[in-house]
């Protein structure tokens, strides 16, 4: 059968073919580069070079504390990739010299810059290590719940919205006016599914008079999410705890929901909660992937992220719980309208506002 498949190939299907064997061969290779980066992060060789300077593989190894011949592997696969560089390439292998470029350190350290890309790697192991479990999903039509991905996921995901909402939130938040006056006079906020909790304090920092509850299902991330409050200096003003956003308590003038409704394996009850949850006149802000309006084949980059994510992530996570909506993490604007309807609220207002993936929905 595959004989005569290519043998009635056509030109232009021969051409699709070949195309195709080099798209996934790139993806491979990027496969690879993203391994090589979780063991730059995780092993502190990056920081190593950046700290240390220029090394050889000896130097390298003694400083991150690993063995030598893996330090010059690591060194020469890092330097043929392109992150990093090597002052000459034609000498002996215990001599050559390596260099973390600059502007590549951003990249791969600093997690405050929008520039920061080293937390996708983070997602790797996780993929990798649940695709036999997904393999048994997808035939059986079970779910797997977020903590069973393991502290790579929930801390690549609070690392990759990190610079987002310690640089960009406030300004965002700022562009509506009503709601920029009331966070500045004080007052409650309720932060669902906040993860490692970013976003908390991003609200806190921004408005001096407010105090900010979290709450998310994850212990290890909302311990995560305390020591950061704790080391930012908003600790007596931000508090985390473990509770089903469904569930949560109390009265807020604004209630949030970041980047975590379609991870939701009942949306509209959480949407219901938030709302019995506010005070007069308060709103609940939800944020969520800045998709398409309709679905559309092929699509752009940011959409082949998302449904990436959501094969591998969210959709198997918002199936964990029965009865689930079964989003899944392409959730587009008329979703978010349906469940905010079903919810109970009358007014659901589209905000002229984006952050990194994020678009802005106030519900009212």
């Amino acid at each position: 059968m595959t004989a005569v498949i290519a043998a009635e190939l056509t030109e232009s299907d021969a051409k699709a073919r070949d195309d195709l064997t080099g798209r996934i061969c790139g993806a491979f290779i990027g496969m690879l580069d993203l391994a090589s980066v979780y063991l730059g992060d995780k092993l502190g060789l990056y920081r190593a070079l950046a700290d240390g300077g220029p090394a050889t593989s000896l130097q390298l190894a003694k400083r991150a504390h690993i063995s030598e011949r893996y330090a010059r592997e690591w060194l020469e696969q890092q330097a043929v990739t392109g992150l990093l560089s090597v002052n000459d390439a034609s000498a002996e292998p215990d001599a050559r010299v390596f260099t973390l470029p600059r502007g590549h350190a951003v990249t791969l350290l600093d997690r405050d810059s929008t520039a920061s890309a080293t937390p996708m790697a983070l997602f790797l192991a996780p993929v990798g290590q649940m695709l036999p479990r997904l393999v048994e999903a997808y035939r059986s039509g079970e779910g797997i719940s977020w903590s069973e991905y393991g502290e790579d996921t929930w801390q690549g995901q609070g690392d990759f919205n990190r610079p987002y909402f310690r640089s960009g939130l406030a300004a965002e938040l700022a562009k509506v006016g009503d709601l920029h006056a009331s966070l500045g006079a004080g007052g409650r906020v309720a932060d669902l599914a906040c993860g490692v909790g970013w976003s908390s304090i991003a609200i806190a920092r921004a408005y001096p008079n407010v105090t900010v509850d979290g709450y998310d299902l994850d212990a290890a991330a909302i311990a995560q999410a305390s020591r950061y409050a704790n080391a930012e200096g908003v600790d007596d003003r931000v508090h985390f705890s473990v509770s089903d956003a469904a569930t949560a308590k109390g009265t807020y003038e604004l209630v949030t929901i970041f980047e975590a409704l379609h991870d939701m394996s009942a949306p509209v009850d959480v949407l219901r909660t938030a709302r019995m949850m506010l005070a007069s006149g308060g709103s609940v802000l939800v944020a969520d992937e800045n998709v398409t309006d309709t679905y559309t084949a092929p699509g752009n980059d940011i959409e082949r992220i998302l449904y990436g994510a959501s094969l591998t992530f969210c959709l198997p996570n918002g199936l964990a719980d029965r009865p689930s909506a079964a989003t899944g993490a392409v959730i587009r604007p008329a979703t978010i309208r349906r469940y905010a309807v079903a919810a109970g609220f009358t007014k659901v207002e589209e905000l002229p506002l984006e952050l990194g993936l994020l678009r802005f929905y106030r519900l009212r």
